[in-house]
């Protein structure tokens, strides 16, 4: 098990990932080999160098696009960041980047901010060794099969629920790990038999999407993301652990698509259905990761549970069409006047994302 991607987005991955090093002054770069970690473990448990505290966290998938905004995010809030990957292939790629960052950079410090280890999902010991003396962990990994129509088949909805019921489960496990923020999706929320007249007018994060509907409809990546969401809340319910999780709308931004084609393809199986019931919401990219590492921030007073997340929804043929220009896809609307059944709502992420900036702004 793990996640499938083509060379051509690994490399653009890289490069992105490259890119944010350069852009954050006195980030120093270190590769975590097995070995290493293992001393880290002996140091630790010595109750020296390595301690746990609150701004040492863990990112899955850590230099996809996603995982690369959330990375970033965390370091200008002053985190520690360690990254996994899922093999050795991407560790020697980014050996390369902490060479040219320490011939680039003129403000490097002896302070490790950044630090990347291999684990693998179907391995759960494997996990919990790489979030071992982390406070708290983003699980933001997609899992895309390029032999599927869209990039994501129905295989692949069980993977990725049997990957995120392991990062749960070890996240439960791990001593350290005090806080799980999961990325899902606004899928998981808004596929249901609309022919069912007593449906909510409302879809937020009390939402849910209906199994069967998705399965019968063949909306992979819907199913994919339901199944994992609902694990992760089944195992944390079992044994304790406190977890968030954030459905998003599309994710755009620059160079998004060029890099992830077949997730957009995916999560836009049925988007004429989507903007027919004013469902069709998109969110950029940098703005998904604010909004995760404020979650997380609020976890230990009042936040937690689900949260929906999206900047915009596609309400006209014109912000269809800026969609399609963007993502490159063709969506079919039937119509230029067409009357929504549903509401897309965010209160619930507005209201503590308002209070957060309050607070910031009082201090």
């Amino acid at each position: 098990m793990g996640v499938v991607r083509t060379d051509e987005s690994r490399r653009a991955e890289i490069e992105e990932f490259r890119r944010m090093l350069l852009s954050c002054s006195g980030v120093v770069f270190k590769v975590s080999t097995e070995d290493d970690g293992n001393r880290r473990r002996e140091t630790a448990s010595k109750g020296k160098e390595y301690t746990v505290n609150q701004k040492l966290v863990c990112v899955t998938s850590g230099v996809s696009f996603l995982g690369i905004a959330i990375v970033r995010q965390l370091l200008l809030r002053g985190y520690a960041v360690r990254i996994i990957v899922d093999n050795e292939e991407d560790i020697e790629r980014l050996r390369e980047i902490e060479v040219s960052e320490m011939e680039e950079s003129s403000s490097i410090t002896s302070n490790n901010r950044i630090g990347v280890v291999v684990a693998k999902f179907n391995e759960r010991r494997s996990l919990m060794e790489a979030f071992d003396g982390c406070s708290a962990v983003f699980h933001t990994t997609a899992f895309i099969d390029p032999s599927g129509f869209s990039g994501y088949s129905k295989s692949m909805a069980e993977i990725e629920a049997k990957a995120a019921e392991n990062v749960a489960e070890a996240c439960a496990a791990t001593p350290s790990v005090r806080n799980y923020v999961l990325t899902s999706s606004l899928l998981a929320c808004i596929w249901r038999d609309t022919s069912n007249s007593s449906l909510s007018p409302i879809v937020d994060h009390n939402s849910w999407s209906d199994e069967s509907f998705c399965t019968n409809k063949k909306l992979w990546y819907a199913l994919g993301k339901l199944k994992a969401e609902r694990a992760s809340w089944r195992i944390a319910e079992e044994k304790g652990l406190k977890l968030t999780t954030l459905c998003s709308g599309l994710i755009t931004g620059p160079r998004y698509f060029c890099a992830n084609p077949s997730s957009t393809i995916a999560y836009l199986k049925g988007g004429q259905d989507m903007y027919e019931h004013g469902l069709l919401a998109t969110v950029d990219v940098n703005k998904l990761a604010e909004a995760h590492v404020k979650v997380h921030e609020e976890m230990n007073e009042t936040g937690g549970g689900r949260y929906v997340c999206f900047d915009k929804v596609v309400h006209s043929p014109e912000e269809v069409q800026r969609v399609e220009q963007e993502t490159g896809l063709h969506i079919n609307t039937m119509s230029d006047d067409a009357v929504f059944r549903f509401e897309l709502s965010k209160r619930k992420l507005d209201r503590l994302m308002s209070q957060v900036h309050r607070c910031m702004n009082v201090s």
